[in-house]
């Protein structure tokens, strides 16, 4: 069990270091585009419509106890995944934890990441519309289930998402 906690500190933290290392490089500049719900107060919306199934926060699963950076929202495989705001894609790749990941920087420090995707819709670099599909649900990297993982990184640190939907 340590050996997989390590592994996903290691992946937490390697998401941590793409946000800031993309954001310190780049200049991002969100254009806004009708989104697909209403955004909450401060822009974002929902990439998925399901139930909250794990909370942001300290949680056990078979024994291994750690902080949950995100939420996981309960939806079907290949649901489509939404952009939450406007912004560029700065990764979309493989991960061990996260699976297929796609993590969009939307400027002022604020980042959405979307995790166990069974297949992306954008590439690295894309420019992406609040509401555009980006990708689809699946069960990739460390899952019991099709689910998306969905964070907010505010300067690289995870955030509760649901103070931000």
């Amino acid at each position: 069990m340590l050996d997989e906690a390590d592994a996903l500190q290691q992946s937490s933290a390697a998401l941590a270091e793409t946000i800031q290392s993309a954001q310190s490089s780049s200049s991002s500049s969100s254009s806004s585009s009708a989104p697909s719900t209403t955004p909450s107060s401060s822009g974002l919306i929902w990439p998925v419509n399901g139930p909250v199934t794990s909370s942001f926060g300290y949680r056990c699963l078979e024994g291994l106890c750690r902080m949950h950076e995100g939420i996981d929202i309960g939806v079907g495989y290949g649901t489509p995944i939404h952009a939450a705001a406007s912004g560029t894609v700065i990764y979309a790749g493989e991960d061990s934890g996260y699976g297929n990941l796609i993590v969009v920087d939307h400027g002022g420090g604020l980042a959405t990441a979307y995790a166990h995707q069974s297949s992306f819709a954008v590439g690295s670099g894309a420019q992406v519309s609040q509401g555009q599909v980006i990708g689809y649900v699946g069960c990739t990297g460390r899952c019991f289930g099709p689910h998306l993982h969905f964070e907010v990184r505010v300067n690289g640190s995870a955030v509760d998402p649901l103070g931000y939907l």
